[in-house]
């Protein structure tokens, strides 16, 4: 089946237009409601920081209510957050309200299942069927009831404490952390507070409208400054739902996915507690799988998309994998990335280890990766063009061991997307234009 509203992440698009409208929004709720608490049961709803999420909160409170499931409005949540507490109050399913790394004029709806997992595609698929159906409204006696349950958060907060080994706190480091002016405003300065560290806030005055707004994981510029600024040992930004993270270590130079990957994954190793590889994707940086190999690590790519990642985590009984943009699994400690979680697990490496990031990080050298994009009339899949096939293998060769390629398309636009990664700057963006001529021969 075709789904046609839900993406790799839920429902997602701009507030206003189809599908992100009230009337949608209710609709959906009274879908999901017959697919996922058919005899009733409780559904946790949680949100960012969007003006547009009092909104959807509302509707989908309605449509919930009205298909006779209870409802827990527990508010501004990390997305993780919400997975977690899904299971802690044995919740039939949960929904966040967001639109994660996007500006505040987008939002979004997706839904977890009982265990804090994200749907199947059968799921998705079941639940896009009942939307052709009206809303269904119950009787009195048989409404849902609505309750509040904001104070619940610290029961998320003391989860992600737990997360670290038994004996470390944060005493006597000094943090700037920016949460984009979304869900972790309230919840990531409390933790890190709380295990002792010293805190710089940035990014933890929403308004509506500035989430992701030049600052966030997406937009770090303001936490390389800072970092430096007031002699933090370590910042770390997250984005608007609380998922992702990236890392600037203390000379204010950023640390990302891969890297964070790369050091979560040495003290696994050095502990005894890795087990299965370390899964990233076709984007993940060639140093990363370099360093991991000569840590004596076993390195898998899964497509582009954390559900992938996760899907071949529990394929090969791995704990640990994740994307280039910092969005990171840690299974030995939630079914879920969470933006909090993994920086407590870096963070708890400088604190046993005694070293800064910068020196964690430097085991693995990152290669100089170069993207390009070429428009095309329509869409096509470039392994099955023996033109740019060719032109793959000639340039695969001419690398080596020294270089990766990978060609893809675009599953939103009429684009290829070509990379190309090398010892050098140059020789990958010599390679990446020779594909993109290739590309565009075929286009042509």
């Amino acid at each position: 089946m075709d789904r046609r509203y839900f993406g790799t992440d839920g429902v997602r698009g701009r507030v206003g237009e189809h599908p992100m409208t009230v009337d949608f929004a209710l609709q959906l709720a009274s879908a999901a409601a017959r697919v996922l608490a058919p005899d009733g049961g409780t559904v946790l709803i949680g949100k960012d920081t969007r003006l547009s999420g009092y909104m959807f909160e509302s509707a989908l409170e309605a449509g919930f209510v009205a298909a006779g499931v209870d409802v827990m409005l527990i508010g501004p949540l990390p997305t993780p957050g919400i997975a977690y507490m899904t299971r802690r109050f044995n919740c039939s399913f949960g929904v966040v309200i967001s639109a994660s790394h996007n500006l505040y004029d987008d939002n979004g709806i997706k839904f977890f299942d009982a265990s804090g997992g994200k749907l199947s595609d059968e799921l998705e698929e079941r639940i896009e069927t009942e939307l052709a159906q009206a809303p269904i409204t119950r009787t009195s006696r048989s409404l849902g009831r609505a309750t509040r349950a904001d104070r619940s958060r610290t029961l998320y907060q003391e989860f992600c404490a737990a997360t670290l080994p038994a004996g470390v706190d944060l005493a006597g480091l000094k943090i700037v952390i920016d949460c984009a002016n979304g869900a972790s405003y309230k919840v990531g300065p409390r933790i890190l507070a709380d295990l002792g560290a010293e805190i710089v806030p940035i990014g933890c005055s929403p308004n509506g409208r500035n989430i992701n707004d030049g600052c966030g994981s997406t937009a770090p510029d303001l936490l390389q400054l800072t970092v430096p600024g007031v002699r933090a040992n370590v910042g770390l930004a997250l984005d608007g739902d609380g998922d992702r993270l990236v890392m600037v270590d203390h000379l204010g130079r950023i640390v990302d996915g891969d890297q964070l990957l790369y050091v979560i994954a040495r003290a696994l190793k050095q502990g005894g507690t890795l087990s299965g590889p370390v899964v990233g994707t076709s984007m993940s940086n060639m140093g990363l799988e370099i360093a991991l190999r000569a840590s004596g690590i076993e390195f898998r790519r899964a497509a582009v998309g954390d559900r992938y990642v996760l899907a071949m985590l529990r394929e090969t009984q791995g704990v640990l994998g994740g994307e280039t943009s910092g969005h990171i699994l840690c299974l030995d400690k939630t079914t879920t990335g969470d933006g909090l979680v993994s920086a407590l697990q870096v963070l708890a490496v400088m604190k046993q280890t005694g070293r800064p990031l910068a020196e964690l990080a430097s085991g693995m050298q990152k290669f100089p990766q170069v993207l390009m994009n070429v428009r095309v009339a329509q869409r096509f899949d470039p392994a099955a063009v023996p033109a740019v096939q060719k032109a793959v293998a000639r340039i695969e060769k001419r690398l080596g061991d020294d270089g990766r390629v990978v060609l893809r398309a675009s599953g939103t636009e009429p684009v290829i997307r070509v990379m190309v990664e090398a010892r050098d700057e140059a020789t990958a963006r010599a390679a990446a234009t020779e594909l993109c001529e290739a590309v565009t021969g075929v286009a042509d």
